[in-house]
């Protein structure tokens, strides 16, 4: 036991790992780490357990890795240790580093499949090699696994004491899903400079580094803004909490579509595209606002 808090030392040790986790969070997204306050506490915690080791993983393969020194084969050691790590303590239910211990916490508690794990960090790998001029398949593929199978764990996390229809389940998981492929193509438009001038990628099939015509990205827009609508469609059948923070996500990256549609290829090329927080507090405001008249009935 604690002398201090009187939890015993797992519970304390998981808190400490939540809270480790939470901060991740809150120093790499503004946008993200609001949509999650409109969660209820534990969720919050999970959810932020699981975005922390995408974060990790992240910065594994996106340059931070390299910048400390670690050649491409250090990197790829690095990260297959971080999946071993990972499915280790999803069976064992601890971790010595905190941030997977946090994650595995949360994906124990809501039945996490070792497959979607897997999925996210073949894409992962997927970026210590070029990436470009990739096929549809190999786009989908990279999707799946950096995105859709995000999106489906924290789903999973969302209906932990719930039990949706078998027609619902479906609906509810090609919604996430799909939110899960827009948030990623969506920060393929944004990133589009960053990408291809620092690390020599360009994510959408038969593109190379750098050249994307004003066509192509409004093609790639109305992508989005499919899976947007698909996803918008799913968010009635979450739990309140999930709910209205996934409508929040929602609504932000609606805000960034609809910005990178009137923002032209070269000015992208120049500046990463976001939502200003007059903005981001309107769209907060849109979703508390029906809470608060109902409170009021």
């Amino acid at each position: 036991m604690s002398a201090d808090s009187g939890l015993s030392g797992l519970t304390l040790y998981t808190q400490a790992a939540q809270s480790a986790a939470s901060r991740v969070i809150d120093e790499y997204s503004t946008s993200f780490g609001t949509a999650t306050r409109l969660l209820p506490p534990g969720t919050r915690a999970a959810i932020r357990s699981i975005y922390s080791l995408v974060r990790v993983a992240d910065e594994i393969v996106d340059g931070t890795a390299e910048e400390a020194g670690l050649d491409a084969d250090s990197r790829r050691e690095v990260l297959d240790t971080l999946e071993t790590e990972t499915i280790s303590a999803m069976g064992t239910g601890f971790s010595s580093n905190l941030i997977v211990h946090a994650f595995a916490s949360a994906a124990r508690a809501a039945d996490v499949e070792k497959a979607l794990v897997q999925a996210f960090f073949r894409s992962m790998r997927r970026d210590l090699e070029p990436v470009h001029s990739l096929s549809e398949e190999q786009y989908r593929r990279y999707v799946h696994g950096s995105a859709e199978a995000v999106g489906l764990m924290c789903l999973r996390v969302f209906l932990q004491d719930t039990a949706p229809t078998t027609d619902q389940m479906a609906q509810l998981e090609t919604g996430a899903a799909r939110l899960g492929a827009a948030f990623q193509k969506i920060n393929f438009l944004r990133d589009l400079h960053e990408d291809a001038e620092q690390l020599g990628r360009a994510y959408f099939p038969g593109a190379v580094p750098g050249e994307l015509s004003e066509a192509r990205k409004i093609e790639i827009l109305a992508d989005i803004e499919a899976d947007l609508g698909e996803a918008r469609r799913a968010i009635p059948l979450l739990p309140p909490g999930a709910r209205r923070a996934t409508d929040l996500a929602t609504r932000l990256f609606e805000e960034v579509s609809a910005r990178l549609r009137h923002t032209s290829v070269a000015e992208l090329k120049r500046r990463r595209v976001s939502v200003p927080r007059r903005v981001r507090l309107q769209l907060l405001l849109q979703v508390l606002l029906p809470v608060v008249r109902g409170g009021r009935r």
